[in-house]
């Protein structure tokens, strides 16, 4: 960071009384005062579980001038929202406002998080079973389409096979404003695109994961520990 506005942080939030009321644990998830800085970021503080993969930090970003509340589910990260904002005062109040709920939200399922419009697809009842194991080439199912997760932009993750040993993953993603199943991939925790699962419905997508899922689990490990 900018030292000049690495110093205004540091000020802005020294001494900062609302730390002082959280409390340690949430939902098994364990508090951690950070105060550094990472990157162009300065990290305030962080509930964390690495056993389940799940954290969340808040944190200074220099590049938009705001503070931000990020999430981290397994390989996949975004912030929410309802946190960001460039005054500290208002970041604060947000907080006493809304992250208890985030941590529930990060670390319990919570099916209000589906909007209307998406619950109304079912998506959650699919009896995916026969076409996703709890373990495929390597991978663990890490989150199952039963317990859909709301990211951004109108996006769910309706399920992700994950080695976290080699920073990889497999996600498809249901998009409710484009109506459509689509896929992504994290080699080495690089997100890249792929169009081959792009499908308007469940029974185009059951198609193409026969088709072509193993192989596209496959290629990835084969780039990640090449």
């Amino acid at each position: 960071m900018k030292p000049d506005i690495l110093k205004k942080i540091q000020q802005e939030t020294a001494d900062w009384a609302y730390l002082d009321e959280l409390p340690k644990e949430m939902y098994d998830l364990v508090y951690t005062k950070r105060y550094e800085e990472v990157g162009d970021t300065f990290e305030l503080f962080s509930y964390v579980n690495e056993e389940k993969h799940l954290g969340l930090v808040a944190y200074y970003h220099q590049e938009t001038k705001e503070y931000k509340l990020k999430i981290r589910r397994g390989l996949t990260e975004f912030c929410l929202m309802q946190f960001i904002t460039a005054s500290f005062s208002e970041f604060e109040q947000h907080l006493k406002n809304y992250l208890e709920s985030a941590v529930h939200d990060l670390a319990i399922y919570n099916p209000d998080s589906i909007s209307y419009v998406t619950k109304a697809l079912n998506i959650t009842e699919w009896d995916y079973k026969d076409i996703l194991p709890e373990e495929l080439e390597g991978y663990k199912l890490f989150i199952n389409p039963t317990q859909m997760v709301r990211v951004l932009n109108g996006s769910y993750i309706v399920f992700d096979y994950s080695d976290f040993d080699i920073e990889s993953n497999f996600i498809i993603y249901y998009n409710e404003f484009r109506s459509e199943f689509f896929g992504e991939a994290r080699i080495r925790n690089i997100p890249e695109m792929n169009y081959t699962f792009d499908s308007k419905n469940l029974e185009e997508l059951e198609e193409k994961l026969r088709a072509h899922m193993v192989d596209r689990l496959r290629e990835i490990r084969q780039r990640a520990t090449k």
